[in-house]
């Protein structure tokens, strides 16, 4: 790689930190990740409502939200030609390149990024060299302006080489709620695809080291549990509300008391809550959002069912309402060996990498097993890999960032892994 390529890639990497958008709304993102194919030239390019099932959608936010997104984009300088094909919270793409006979290999990355505010200290690389995030209350924390730049590079990397068959690289939205996997799976892209790689820089791997295949993806669902209650004067009348807060401060302490199962690991959180609005009224109003995890699919099911009924039951006790609702959700799913051997093998010459290993386990949830499923269920085969890079805080903090020559390592383990699968077709 150029001198030259290495500064662009870097560039660009940069230029999406400094834009990060949450999921549905990576209206900029899309619109450079369709600049930027439109230049290495696909055959085929796939974007918005044509890269996804809309109706699979999970996590979709507000209307105002999305709006509000829009315009930013706008503001931002993206081609409003593009937004146009955006609007509403249809973001994403896919790429095609079609090089002859030979097998379908896909690779994924995602797009989108946290509501969190990143550190502005002068120790923050981001904050002094100047690509820390426009957009104040959220950041790249992830490494997914890192993984966008990964998919270009291999994008265009197999465009210029001797590859024969069919590239699909698909530029995936709404990772981080885990709401855009199943929309992607669902829309049929997938369904011929031979061999699918998935990637993710960091997961506390550092830079020169890389593993062939990520398991244990721990099946997730998010549930938003919305209580209505009745209001009254909490002073003179409180016998005649129906505290929508007790119903919900019931459905957190029993959350919590779900059995756990013998069949493996199991999870649940209530990460946001609130309700009310006054200390002399009896709350008519008030929410809980959390998840529940599994080992696998099935356990996954079993800690959902359970909660449901814990909440309930819990307004039930208080005689509320509840109405549920599903935000995102993911299930569990295992690296296949051919895929896993041949990333190893390509990935040990690639100049940066000290050390491969084999597999490691995610310890974590993902919804690039709505792809890897996708793509096992018909046939193919499928495998998430990860490209170590040190960074000085951990993922999902404000003082995350990526060594920037880790890009460069996961472009070239990649292309030459894809050109590997496309030629012997293990």
């Amino acid at each position: 790689m150029s001198t030259e390529t290495g500064r662009s890639r870097r560039d660009l990497r940069r230029e999406l930190h400094r834009h990060p958008e949450p999921a549905w709304c990576e209206f900029y993102t899309t619109a450079r990740v369709v600049e930027e194919c439109r230049r290495i030239g696909v055959d085929e390019l796939h974007v918005g409502p044509d890269a996804i099932d809309a109706g699979a959608r999970m996590a979709v936010p507000d209307e105002d939200t999305l709006a509000e997104w829009y315009e930013r984009a706008l503001a931002d300088g993206a081609d409003e030609a593009v937004l146009a094909q955006l609007r509403g919270g249809h973001t994403g793409a896919i790429a095609v390149l079609e090089r002859g006979d030979g097998p379908t290999v896909g690779l994924r990355v995602d797009i989108d990024a946290l509501q969190i505010r990143e550190a502005d200290t002068d120790d923050h690389r981001p904050a002094d060299e100047g690509f820390r995030s426009d957009h104040e209350g959220y950041m790249h924390a992830c490494g997914h302006d890192g993984h966008t730049t990964i998919g270009l590079g291999v994008l265009e990397a197999v465009a210029d080489s001797d590859f024969q068959g069919t590239l699909k690289v698909v530029f995936q939205p709404a990772e981080e709620r885990v709401g855009g996997g199943r929309a992607v799976a669902e829309s049929g892209h997938l369904d011929d695809v031979d061999y699918l790689y998935a990637v993710h820089l960091g997961l506390d791997h550092p830079s020169g080291e890389v593993v062939a295949g990520i398991d244990d993806f721990l099946a997730v669902s998010h549930v938003l549990a919305e209580f209505e209650g009745e209001s009254a004067h909490a002073g003179a009348h409180p016998e005649q509300g129906r505290n929508a807060v007790q119903a919900m401060a019931a459905a957190i302490q029993n959350l919590y008391a779900i059995p756990r199962h013998e069949d493996g690991a199991t999870r649940v959180n209530a990460g946001r809550a609130g309700g009310g609005t006054a200390t002399n009224i009896v709350p008519e109003e008030a929410f809980v959002e959390g998840e529940v995890r599994g080992e696998t699919t099935e356990l996954m099911h079993y800690m959902k069912d359970h909660a449901e009924r814990v909440i309930q039951s819990a307004a039930e006790m208080h005689d509320c309402e509840v109405t549920l609702s599903t935000e995102g959700q993911a299930p569990s799913a295992r690296s296949d060996q051919p895929l896993v051997d041949a990333f190893a093998a390509e990935a040990a010459d690639v100049d940066g990498v000290d050390r491969v290993v084999e597999r490691d386990a995610l310890g974590g949830s993902e919804d690039a097993t709505y792809l890897m499923k996708r793509v096992q269920e018909h046939g193919g085969l499928a495998c998430y890999v990860c490209v170590g890079t040190d960074h000085p805080g951990g993922h999902h903090t404000p003082t995350f960032d990526v060594d920037e020559e880790s890009l460069a390592v996961g472009i070239d383990a990649l292309t030459r892994s894809i050109q590997r699968v496309a030629a012997q077709r293990p």
